[in-house]
Formats: C-alpha cells, sequence, structure tokens
C-alpha cells in the first residue's frame, strides 16, 4: 500500500512520526518538522555525536552481522527490542548486552498502538520491558513505538514505567522495495547531522525480506562518513539527550 500520510492531532493518539513505514507511507519533510516541535523526543543530542539505533531484533538472521560490524569498528549502539522476539532467541539478546550494547525496547509486537485500548497499550509495554530486563540484565530507559507512532496511551504507559519515548532524525528507508545498500546509505546521507539519531534494523520479519541485510551492508558506509566528519558514534545513553 502507498499513498500520503500525515501527522494527525486526535482524541485517542498523537502520532510523532514520518511514516507508517513498512506500509510504504512517506511523509517529506516530516522529520524536519518533528526536530523543530521536539527536539529531544526526535532524538536530536551532542552535536558533535550520532546516536546509532537498531530496531525489531534480536534476530539470529540479522543481529550477529551488525554486531560484527559494530565490534570491528569498536562501537556501540542502542538496540530497541520486541520483547517476544527476545523471548524466542534470549541468547542473542544476552549477546547483545554483554557486547555493552545498550538495550531499549520496541514494544511486545511490532504493532500499531493506536489500535489498542490504554490498558493494552500499558500491559505490551510493561511485559517487554520486564521480559527484555530479565533476560538481558538491563533495564531498559527507553521506548521507541513500532512505526515511529507514538499515541497518547503509549506516552503515557511510557512515563508510568520509566520509559522515555524516542523517534529519530535519519533513517536508511532498507524497508523500501528495491533497497539496496547504495539506496540505504544515501537515505541516511541525506538527513545526517551531528547531533542525529539514526534508525536501521537488525531484523525484516516485520519488513520486506533482505531489509535487513541492505542495513548491514550500509553501516561500514555511514560509519565511514560520521569519522570524516568528525563525529563520535554511540548510544542513546551518550547522546546527551
Amino acid at each position: 500500500m502507498t499513498g500520503w500520510w500525515r501527522p494527525l492531532v486526535a482524541s485517542s493518539a498523537v502520532v510523532t512520526a514520518d511514516a507508517a513505514i513498512h506500509q510504504g507511507f512517506r511523509v517529506p519533510a516530516a522529520a524536519s518538522l518533528r526536530r523543530r516541535l521536539s527536539p529531544r523526543l526526535a532524538g536530536h543530542g551532542d552535536p558533535g555525536h550520532v546516536a546509532l539505533t537498531f530496531d525489531d531484533g534480536p534476530d539470529p538472521a540479522g543481529t550477529p552481522a551488525i554486531l560484527s560490524v559494530l565490534a570491528e569498528w569498536d562501537l556501540h549502539a542502542t538496540f530497541f527490542m520486541l520483547g517476544s522476539m527476545a523471548l524466542v532467541a534470549p541468547g542473542l539478546a544476552r549477546e547483545v548486552s554483554a557486547a555493552g550494547h545498550q538495550i531499549a525496547v520496541h514494544g511486545w509486537v511490532h504493532r500499531v498502538m493506536a489500535v489498542d485500548r490504554p490498558g493494552v497499550v500499558y500491559g505490551d509495554l510493561a511485559r517487554a520491558r520486564d521480559t527484555v530486563a530479565a533476560i538481558t540484565g538491563q533495564v531498559p530507559g527507553w521506548f521507541r513505538p513500532p512505526y515511529g507512532i507514538l499515541t497518547s496511551g503509549a506516552q503515557n504507559a511510557a512515563r508510568r514505567l520509566g520509559l522515555r519515548p524516542l523517534l529519530w532524525t535519519s533513517s536508511g528507508h532498507e524497508w523500501d522495495r528495491g533497497a539496496t545498500a547504495a539506496s540505504v546509505l544515501t537515505s541516511l546521507l541525506r538527513t545526517l547531522d551531528g547531533g542525529g539519531t539514526v534508525l536501521l534494523h537488525d531484523s525484516d520479519r516485520q519488513a520486506r525480506p533482505g531489509s535487513a541485510r541492505a542495513a548491514r551492508s550500509a553501516l561500514p558506509g555511514l560509519l565511514a562518513e560520521c569519522r570524516h566528519r568528525g563525529l563520535t558514534v554511540g548510544t542513546v545513553e551518550e547522546h546527551g539527550l
């Protein structure tokens, strides 16, 4: 499904995303608007730093390759894990944490929270936080809503659970049809700047097959460009938000 999607403010939801991304929606300039209106929520922090984040894992088919690249560059990132994925691959979730990466949550399953009642959203997020914490030994402090759609119910649930919502300023759009390492890198560099938060994915179970591989292949080019610009790359915790 393709078409335009515009930010929505309604009694049931406050949507602060640039797209219902895995369904193919795009919103030109929404990320820059979001950054102006709510820079911290958008992920704009230390101007000399780039926060590197990965969503949707842990996934044995995609996460190990990402970990390998990060180890080669001696860098750490923040992994926004789905509770259900961590439960299925607990050893891998622990491996991510043991490698020094920051653990955050992305919900229990990958679905738009606007369709759920507030109590369901709270239960989903609490289950994800507690499961990921028990498996990895890290108590998550950050939350990214699936599809980047932050509802009022999710905001309230996150506040009660001690989780700070975080979106992004730059993404690879690796979920697009026909995405390649080159297209992912081009998309990233188009909006990359100091202080930004980069969104990539270490799993494609919620997106088009091959999207995680495209993200992994683009990663060295992204890291090289950050180094060329004199930008440090690391976790959300290090980002000064």
